[in-house]
This record gives structure tokens, C-alpha cells and sequence, in this order.
């Protein structure tokens, strides 16, 4: 069933703490070089001989922007040179042919995302010559049936050009907004009009994507709570199927852009929980579910039906409906998963390209799960998608008694017991309705790595 969600702003204070997202266990911090190129081969020949070869999925990441958005963080090259990135997808064809070799024809590519960066910072001809190459490299799944999606900045695309995505074979995209406060959108340099927004979403239910989704920013400066409610009527009468309402960590020692932020523009810490307060009990009342990690979806959204029906997945790019795949990243910095195996690409562009220019897939790090591992990810993954854990198909599947295994993993949870957000049954560890804001916190009393020197290198829980 899908979570029912309390707001108790006491506990949401006591339990906001640095903690991951767990897009991945192990997470990116245990990632290391000694995880080579070899080992990335082996793995993939490994995942080619299994008894039943999962599908394929892919990530795709184009870097470039036009301009900076002062709250990002990710890896992103901002240029108005156009030319670069012809020059980068030229070297992104070598690297979909040197991926491509490594797995069987035979297993059927389900599921696609582009991501950024601006993947729509590619004009119309190099997002159709990117998809021929696919095509052409892996057994693309030609039904609608798959998973193709795009995230897209309603400020380097036109009404026409969404058309144009749907017939490239995408059936999904995801809208940056953050906010339609003007004095909001100016202090993080990111102006966008709403008559842009509400175009681009007419053209893209026109032309019969699947789910559109919506990207919100709460905590950025100068929000307030009367300001904030506006974006969020607006929101709600334009009717994405999914909204991701995600909490901005605001790290200047870490990210030089959030820097050009005047410090005297942030909003109070209490204000950031007002907003949250604010977003649920708006989102929630105009009939979305919530799916958990900042997600909601409308009830009919696949997303809120697999929620629903435990069929729920999650991986780097977040929930997701499909069975597990293996999952290839390409482009500088992409993360993938094959196996047992994470694998991170280097993060530089020259590095990116020396690497292919010598004919080697430009893996940087990565990391093999061992057994431990591979018990705590499915642990953390069913909390994450599910929100709880069964206990017998845990101890069936890894031979273990899931109470001795985990004595210390639950006794770490006592105070969350206590509090009311999770139920700690004979049989299974569920999220109670108070506990679902706190997942995080909860997933991590399963973390094996998690010392306190490693804290400071995730954002905050909530």
C-alpha cells in the first residue's frame, strides 16, 4: 500500500541529520581506483552469463548548460559554445560502441534516461543522431512499453521540439521549475517564465508522453512560506502526474557556484521546515501520493501503483517501475550498475576524452559488493521502496536469522521505536506514518560504513 505521511515537526528536528540517499549501498564515498577497467569487463561478461540476463538500462550524461544556476551541484560545464558538444557526442558514439561490445546483442535495452547538465542543450539533429547510434549499439525495446525519459530546462526548448522528443521514442520527461517566485528565480539566476512551463506541459500531454514530471526547490533564498504556497497552487493546476519536491543543500565550502548566493538572501532553518510542512500538506490534499524521498505522484501514475503493489525499484536516478536492469552510465562521470558492481566514469571532460582517444572505456573507480553488501542493499532497498522489511524472504534468501544478523543494526533503532516512527514486529520492521520523512535516518542504522568521520560528506536527512 502506498505510505500514509504525518507531519511531526519535533521529531522531523530531532532526526534531520547528514546522512545518504541510498541511490546505492555501498554508497559513492566506498567507491575506490583500485576497481579497474578489468574488473568492469569481467563484470559485464559475468552479467552476460547469468542463468536469466536482466534487461539493459542506460544513463546518459550530457554536461553542458548555457548558464549557471547558482544552487547546482552537479557535474556541469557551463559554455555558450555550441560546438562542444557536437565535439563531446562525437566522443560519447566511441564510448556507446565500446559499451555496447561488452554486452549480448540479445538483451533488450528497457530503460533510458537523459540526464545533466542540460540534456536538451543538444539540438534536435544531435538528440536524433544520439538515438540512431543507439539503435544501432543495443536491442532498443521499439514499444512504448520501455522507459525513455529526459530531464528538460523549459528555457532551451520550444513547443515544437517536445514533439520531436516523442517521436525520437521518449515517453517521459521531467520540467525544471524550482520555484515561480521572480525575486526567487533572480537570486539563483535561474528566470523562466510560468507561461513558458505551462506551454511546454500542453505540448508535451498533446503529444501523449506518458508522465510528465516537475522539479521543486525548497529552502532557496528568499522563499517564503506566502511565496511558496503561490508555486504550489500553480503546481497543482497544472497537474503533473509526478512533482519532486527536493530540499536544497545549501554548501558554499563545497560548491563554489552557491557562493554567488548572498548569505543575507538564505531563509532561517525553521523556514525550510515550514516550506516542507507546507509542500505536504498541499501536495497531499490536491490528491498525490506520497511515494517517499521527496516523490509524489498522482494516484493512476505508475509510480504510485507500483508503490501500491510492491513492485517499486529505485536506483541512481531515482524510483523507478522496472524490474531491476543492468544499469550502464555513459558520459563523463555517468554511475553504472552491472552485477555485484558499481562504476563511476573520471569526472573530467579532457580526461574523458584521453581515455577514448586511446580506446578505453573511461572508468575511473568503482566498487564489488561482497556478501554483506549484497544482504544490506536488499535490506535498504526494501525499506526504501516498501517501507518494510519482511524478515523470512530476508533470511531465506541469505541463509541468515535476521534479528541475530541485525542485533546491532536494531538496536540502533530503539530510539526510533520509541518515537513512534517504525514497528519492530517478530516478522518484519515496518515505517510507521510520523516515520516516513525520517527513511533515511532509518535505512541508516543498516549501514555498515557509516562512521562519523564519513557524515559530513551527505546532505541533510530532511
Amino acid at each position: 500500500m502506498a505510505p500514509s505521511l504525518t507531519f511531526n515537526r519535533a521529531l522531523v528536528e530531532k532526526y534531520d541529520r547528514p546522512g545518504p540517499r541510498y541511490t546505492s549501498y555501498p554508497t559513492a564515498p566506498q567507491f575506490h581506483q583500485a576497481f579497474a577497467l578489468d574488473d568492469y569487463r569481467s563484470a559485464a561478461q559475468a552479467s552476460n552469463q547469468a542463468s536469466a540476463p536482466k534487461p539493459l538500462s542506460l544513463y546518459i550524461h550530457i554536461p553542458f548548460c548555457q548558464s549557471l544556476c547558482y544552487y547546482c551541484a552537479c557535474n556541469k560545464i557551463i559554455t555558450q559554445k555550441t560546438h562542444r558538444a557536437a565535439e563531446y557526442l562525437e566522443y560519447l558514439k566511441r564510448e556507446i560502441a565500446l559499451q555496447a561490445a561488452l554486452f549480448d546483442r540479445t538483451r533488450t535495452l528497457q530503460q533510458l534516461h537523459l540526464g545533466g547538465g542540460t540534456p536538451t542543450y543538444l539540438s534536435r539533429e544531435q538528440l536524433a543522431e544520439l538515438m540512431d547510434c543507439l539503435h544501432q549499439a543495443f536491442n532498443l525495446d521499439d514499444s512504448d512499453a520501455h522507459e525513455f525519459s529526459i530531464e528538460v530546462d523549459p528555457r532551451s526548448i520550444s513547443t515544437g521540439q517536445i514533439e520531436h522528443l516523442r517521436q525520437l521514442g521518449f515517453n517521459r520527461l521531467s520540467f525544471g521549475v524550482q520555484d515561480f517566485d521572480p525575486q526567487v528565480q533572480a537570486a539563483v539566476n535561474r528566470v523562466q517564465s510560468e507561461e513558458q512551463i505551462y506551454a511546454l506541459v500542453a505540448a508535451a500531454r498533446q503529444a501523449q508522453f506518458k508522465s510528465v514530471s516537475v522539479d521543486l526547490i525548497y529552502g532557496l533564498p528568499l522563499q517564503t512560506v506566502a511565496s511558496f504556497d503561490v508555486t504550489l497552487s500553480k503546481i497543482i493546476a497544472l497537474r503533473p502526474d509526478r512533482i519532486a519536491a527536493y530540499s536544497y543543500a545549501h554548501l558554499p565550502e563545497l560548491v563554489r557556484a552557491q557562493r554567488l548566493i548572498l548569505r543575507e538572501d538564505m531563509p532561517p532553518p525553521e523556514r525550510k521546515l515550514e516550506l516542507l510542512e507546507l509542500t505536504i500538506s498541499r501536495l497531499t490534499a490536491a490528491g498525490y501520493v506520497y511515494i517517499g524521498m521527496d516523490h509524489f505522484a498522482l494516484p493512476d501514475d505508475e509510480l504510485a501503483l507500483a508503490r501500491a503493489n510492491g513492485t517499486l525499484q529505485r536506483n541512481f536516478q531515482g524510483y523507478s517501475t522496472f524490474a531491476e536492469c543492468d544499469l550502464i552510465g555513459l558520459g563523463v562521470s555517468a554511475i553504472g550498475k552491472v552485477g555485484d558492481t558499481y562504476s563511476q566514469s573520471v569526472k573530467e571532460l579532457s580526461q574523458y576524452y584521453a581515455r577514448l582517444d586511446q580506446g578505453l572505456l573511461p572508468v575511473h573507480r568503482g566498487y564489488r559488493l561482497n556478501a554483506d553488501d549484497v544482504l544490506r542493499r536488499e535490506v535498504i532497498s526494501a525499506l526504501m521502496c516498501h517501507g518494510r522489511i519482511d524478515f523470512a524472504g530476508i533470511e531465506a534468501h541469505h541463509g541468515i536469522r535476521f534479528t541475530e544478523y541485525f542485533a546491532e543494526a536494531l538496536a540502533r533503532l530503539r530510539e526510533h521505536v520509541a518515537d513512534q516512527l517504525v514497528e519492530i514486529r517478530d516478522d518484519a520492521l515496518l515505517l510507521l506514518p510520523q516515520g516516513q520523512l525520517m527513511l533515511r535516518s532509518v535505512a541508516m542504522a543498516f549501514d555498515a560504513y557509516l562512521g562519523e568521520a564519513q557524515k559530513g560528506n551527505f546532505s541533510r536527512t530532511v
